[in-house]
């Protein structure tokens, strides 16, 4: 097995096509959408830093959603630029070691993120008076520092696992990023443990994060149908509207894709959700987070002024 994996010095990532227009066409698209990712997510950063008035526990969970963001992207979107227009689609082996080991690090992180986001979101609601004594700097620092630590501690197991697979299917990643599914494809031989080992995985860094997101929205559920007035519930539902957002759109996309029976799986289909995660989902969260949301609106305009 060692010696398989070690003879191997690349990688060849198929990507989305080998129609040379569509090829640039793309890299147009993908270059767009990266350079709106780096600016919107980098302008959400300097406003939540530099104005007073975002300096509370909920801006604190978003700036560093957008830091993941930021990372994320930029862990995909440069090797996919490349692919696009160079004809050399290779990825050295220690290379395609790094990308999987950080887009594992970071989509793993950022799902724990989203959890502890979810919790801000119902101390907010249910105890509004004492929102800023219980969620304070020391709870909130460890609420994320755990998260990092969480999602790159579990990636530190997979990639190890995974790259001590035998990989005798050849070298081509029927993908535009070293991911597990096309990863696994190319392995042979008994896989039973390592199987187990992505079960774990799965419920340890998606399906409990979920679970916490769903109690914690069933608690502010709860609180919203204690307030009286349409007014304060239209209020309180509109504080956590675009963090419900972010959770469907980002979970959606990777349940459908590492939850669903081997059976199911298609490549080509997993391509297109693969690339919403991972390339559009962090030019939207800026736009979901701020669009709507008048401290961020009014923080913009006085950095313009």
């Amino acid at each position: 097995m060692e010696r398989s994996n070690h003879t191997m010095t690349d990688f060849i990532l198929v990507g989305f096509t080998t129609d040379p227009v569509m090829q640039l066409v793309l890299f147009v698209v993908f270059l767009n959408v990266y350079s709106l990712t780096l600016v919107a997510n980098t302008t959400l950063i300097i406003l939540i830093c530099n104005d007073s008035r975002l300096h509370t526990p909920m801006y604190f969970f978003i700036g560093n959603l957008s830091v993941l963001d930021l990372c994320l992207t930029s862990v995909y979107t440069p090797k996919i630029l490349v692919t696009c227009i160079s004809e050399d689609k290779s990825i050295s082996f220690a290379g395609c070691v790094c990308q999987f080991f950080f887009s594992a690090g970071l989509a793993y992180s950022e799902c724990y993120l989203l959890a502890a986001m979810a919790y801000d979101r119902y101390m907010a609601i249910s105890k509004p008076l004492l929102y800023s004594q219980a969620m304070s700097i020391k709870l909130c620092a460890f609420l994320v520092t755990s998260s990092y630590l969480g999602g790159f501690i579990n990636a530190s197991i997979i990639t190890k696992r995974t790259f001590a697979l035998n990989f005798c299917s050849g070298n081509v990643i029927d993908d535009f990023f070293c991911d597990l599914l096309p990863l696994v494809k190319l392995a042979c031989g008994r896989k039973d443990g390592y199987q187990t080992l992505l079960y774990f995985l799965l419920a340890s860094n998606v399906i409990t994060p979920t679970v916490l997101i769903l109690a914690s929205y069933l608690f502010i559920i709860a609180t919203i149908l204690r307030i009286r007035s349409t007014q304060g519930r239209l209020k309180a539902f509109s504080t956590c509207s675009s963090h419900l957002v972010s959770v469907t759109l980002y979970y959606g996309s990777i349940l459908y894709i590492y939850a669903r029976p081997r059976s199911s799986y298609s490549l080509d289909r997993d391509k297109i959700v693969s690339t919403f995660y991972t390339v559009v989902f962090p030019m939207l969260n800026p736009m979901i987070y701020s669009l709507r949301n008048e401290d961020v609106k009014e923080a913009l305009n006085k950095l313009i002024k």
